[in-house]
């Protein structure tokens, strides 16, 4: 009987577990390793460890499918939702079975389950089980949406113009997204071009193939594909000789030192840098400085390994990186081979491509990254060696290949954090064991510190796992914008405990400790806590001693990486709407009421607009209809709602929709409707609806009206205008306005009146700055003006709406102002915010990351509205000094409320 520890009882009998009577009460000293572990919003258990129980049938794959089927129970899992992905067989002869979940034959993103076998014929046995198997799903399983529109979707994920003109989305299938019902996806690799693109990593983009909108995107530096084995990318290096021999050499290294390599002899007598004498081949070329953007596909024909006419090659193959890149493929594979008995990143032996001498955007790549099927690694600069001389950066880097053939960790929050985390671990691991370092050197947890030319290495290292961050003192709470939800940001608090681990125990018992945790425990969407629990899981498996275990957990909670640690971190606003599904869609508050967009709650994942009082208690409202259609971009006046949707109607037309609706459930109203358009800037007031219609066909532009049942206005917006930020109040429309004149860009705040059906106020902007983010409220228009070289900083203004006077809230040169800030007001108040910026000169922080501040609406010192620590985002004035926003403070996105600023924090 598996034990139990750490969950309900009232959940453990749910999945038909019992409680064995020696773990019924408290334990002196408690198991560290969990007996079960349930999931998280689904029947089925993340984890149950301590069987032994009879696995029938000789193959693996059809043993583990009929335990799973012999105890419905208990997993909760319908066999016929899992295809093999793969088994993974570890040395002493233990086997993985990795099942991957599809719905209606469609894959579950992260959802896997993992049946772990001991033993052989007749003897062979369970003893764990455990993944991520969402149950509950209804999601459909067929596109609404046209191919061609999802593809153009996706491609809007590309911010910079310059970059979107040439960019590609490379189509890798549908999918389902999970979270309640689950939410039918199509999955794109997005990659920018040109210039514009240098330096950025492609996305993976999954636009809702049922509504049309992006759905979710995470940036893929490290870009292994997230819809199984069978779409995992495979490289395409032309082959360097027919039947090389095998041979050895010497090459500098770029510092000049000779090295012994081995490479081959082709037919003509020359000397290439492959080297054959291992399982798999490992082939080096050198891109000569072309761009790395021309590798997205593969090998561009005529480039070539180094070659040489006599077995010592020239002091060109080390300059380029080429001789160092070529012994760490080596190092790698042989440290992944001798001390874990994995042939290979694949597990299968597969080839070993690295090219080096790379470039973006016609200077050095200041980076190196596994692609998904070889290793590409910058050239060097005045700054920098090549970006090959460093083993722990190429075993950091090629680790991501061996993670995306195992568990595939999604490159996105805390999963994208562990995928960071396991590679700078084992990468540190490679360089510490093949160079001889002792596990307490200072410098055996830096990682990339011999890169620098010039500097100290503690200057020059790039990360460290020894700067003891923990979950609740130091996670940055960003939103995926920003680094996909913190990857790299919070990597070492997780690679810090398992740097622990690895100075407390052995360091080979910490290695295969660790790798049997990636290649045997954990799924692509698991979390801090459960890769906590998958390393513990994996030492039982390994028959680590209850001390060492307590070790192991001891190391995880000095990290505090825990159940529950969200809950420890000290928050002064009130929770409004828990984890709520986008931080791209601004909230909206008024009259004590607030509207916010997320994923439906049972209804089948589509986004779904709520409603609830900003004092907080009872359950959000959902008042948009379950109609199978996305609904956002909500606004309201305190009394009724107003929105749109995207999506097929029930004749199966495509289109986005306007509604209006009361607040307290009253009739749906159907604003608008409109095929081939986009509808942005929804607002509404009293009886007044107002939004911004892009008409595809037509290619014309419009602001149109609604206003209590009359027929609809349309304000035409003139050819080179650009009409943004709509705001509705008192039977005032007010704008942010853009236009051309010749070579003479200008912009303007804009107040319309309606019921003179005129615009009767406009605020030019003087020499050439834009006006941004324009809001009605106390009886005033204000704005943002940003200057026209945007290199200063922007100030917040504010005028009468007849056109008299203009004042000065927040000035540009105040140490307060920023480029470009977002303003909401009230009656009273002005709230600001920024977007997450360029990096800190000091690096990222959680003080550094976007916080919101308020003034009075004449002006005056801004104060912290709220002094929670993380990224707080997309601020929605209410009343007075009432603000509600989306806060990542506690390591998820909330909707949150303070009545008043915190002040100085």
């Amino acid at each position: 009987m598996p034990k139990v520890l750490g969950v309900g009882t009232a959940v453990v009998l749910g999945l038909g577990l019992g409680v064995p009577p020696a773990f019924a009460g408290p334990a002196a000293e408690p198991d560290p390793v969990p007996g079960l572990v349930a999931g998280r919003d689904t029947a089925a258990p993340q984890l149950v460890t301590g069987l032994s129980e009879p696995a029938v049938g000789a193959d693996p794959a059809g043993a583990a499918l009929a335990h799973l089927a012999a105890h419905p129970d208990r997993y909760r899992v319908d066999p016929a939702q899992l295809a093999e992905l793969g088994t993974e067989r570890a040395s002493d002869g233990r086997r993985t079975v990795r099942f991957e979940q599809r719905y209606g034959g469609v894959p579950v993103l992260g959802g896997q389950y993992l049946v772990h076998l001991t033993g052989d014929g007749a003897g062979q046995r369970v003893e764990s089980v455990g993944g991520k198997y969402f149950t509950g799903l209804s999601a459909p399983t067929a596109a609404t949406v046209p191919d061609a529109v999802l593809r153009e979707l996706a491609l809007t994920s590309v911010d910079d113009p310059g970059a979107r003109a040439g960019a590609t989305a490379e189509d890798r299938g549908l999918v389902i997204l999970p979270g309640d019902t689950g939410r039918l996806a199509r999955h794109f690799t997005v990659r920018g071009a040109g210039p514009d693109a240098a330096g950025r990593p492609a996305r993976e983009v999954y636009v809702d193939a049922t509504a049309g909108v992006i759905a979710l995107a995470h940036d893929a530096r490290s870009p292994y594909p997230a819809g199984g084995a069978a779409a995992r990318a495979e490289s395409t290096p032309g082959t360097p000789a027919t039947s090389p021999e095998a041979a050895t050499g010497t090459a500098p290294d770029v510092l000049g030192r000779s090295a012994k390599v081995n490479i081959v002899r082709l037919p003509d007598g020359s000397y290439q840098l492959v080297d054959v004498t291992r399982s798999a081949s490992l082939t080096t070329y050198d891109a000569a400085a072309r761009d790395e953007f021309d590798f997205n596909g593969g090998i561009p024909a005529g480039v070539l390994p180094p070659v040489s006419p006599t077995p010592d090659f020239p002091a060109g193959t080390g300059t380029s990186g080429a001789t160092d890149a070529h012994l760490n493929a080596g190092a790698v594979y042989d440290f992944y081979r001798d001390r874990l008995g994995r042939e290979g990143l694949d597990g299968k032996g597969g080839a070993i491509t690295s090219v080096v001498n790379l470039t973006s955007g016609g200077k050095p790549m200041v980076n190196a990254y596994w692609d998904g099927s070889k290793m590409l690694y910058g050239a060097a600069s005045d700054k920098r060696h090549p970006f090959s001389v460093a083993l722990d950066v190429a075993g950091h880097e090629m680790t991501h290949g061996v993670i995306g053939n195992t568990a595939n960790l999604v490159y996105l929050g805390q999963s994208g954090a562990m995928n960071e985390a396991l590679a700078d671990y084992f990468g540190n691991a490679i360089e510490v064991t093949t160079r001889g370092t002792a596990m307490n050197d200072p410098r055996a947890a830096l990682l990339g510190e011999s890169l620098c030319l010039t500097g100290t290495p503690e200057d020059c290292a790039d990360r460290r796992m020894d700067d003891h961050r923990t979950t609740v003192d130091d996670y940055l709470g960003v939103s995926p914008s920003l680094d996909s939800g913190g990857v790299h940001l919070n990597s070492t608090i997780f690679s810090g405990a398992l740097w622990d681990i690895r100075r407390t125990l052995d360091p080979l018992t910490a290695d295969r400790l660790v790798y049997r945790a990636l290649a045997e425990y954990l799924t692509p969407v698991d979390d801090f806590v459960d890769g906590r629990n998958a390393v513990l899981a994996a030492g039982r498996a390994l028959g680590l001693s209850r001390a060492q275990l307590r070790t192991v957990a001891n190391a995880f909670d000095a990290h505090g990486i825990r159940a529950g640690w969200q809950q420890r971190i000290g928050l002064d606003s009130r929770v409004l709407l828990r984890d709520a599904s986008t931080v791209s869609i601004a909230p909206a508050a008024a009259k004590g009421r607030w509207v916010a967009a997320t994923a439906e709650k049972g209804g089948k994942g589509f986004l779904s607009v709520f409603t609830g009082a900003v004092t907080g208690g009872g359950t959000p409202t959902r008042i948009s209809p379950a109609d199978g259609r996305s609904h956002g971009w909500p606004a309201t006046d305190g009394t009724s709602a107003a929105w749109a949707s995207m999506g097929a109607d029930a004749q199966g037309s495509w289109g986005m929709e306007v509604f209006a609706r009361p607040l307290n459930g009253g009739e749906l109203r159907s604003v608008h409707r409109g095929a081939n358009q986009y509808i942005s800037e929804v607002q509404v007031s009293g009886g007044t609806v107002a939004f911004r219609v892009n008409d595809f066909g037509s290619g014309r532009t419009w602001i149109q009206l609604h206003r209590d049942g009359a027929p609809a206005v349309e304000l035409p917006v003139a050819d080179d205008h650009d009409v943004t930020a709509l705001s509705v109040k008192d039977g005032l429309l007010g704008w942010s306005e853009d236009w051309t004149t010749g070579e003479t860009r200008s912009s303007a705040a804009t107040v319309y009146s309606v019921a003179e059906g005129k615009v009767v106020a406009r605020y030019p902007a003087a020499g050439g700055a834009s006006v941004s983010s324009t809001v009605l409220a106390g009886g005033r228009v204000l704005w943002v003006e940003t200057p026209a070289d945007r290199t200063g900083r922007s100030s917040i203004r504010s005028g009468a709406p007849d056109g008299s006077g203009v004042t000065e809230l927040l000035p540009g040169d105040s140490t307060y102002a920023k480029l470009r800030p977002t303003i909401t007001a009230s009656d009273r108040a002005v709230t600001f915010g920024y977007r997450d910026g360029d990096r800190p000169a000091g690096g990222w922080s959680n003080a550094a990351l976007s916080k919101i501040w308020q003034i009075p609406i004449t002006g005056g010192t801004p104060q912290r509205v709220s002094c929670n620590r993380g990224g707080q985002y997309l601020p929605a004035a209410d009343q007075g000094t009432r603000v509600v926003w989306l806060d990542g403070s506690a390591g998820r996105t909330d909707l949150v409320v303070r009545d008043r600023p915190a002040g100085s924090c």
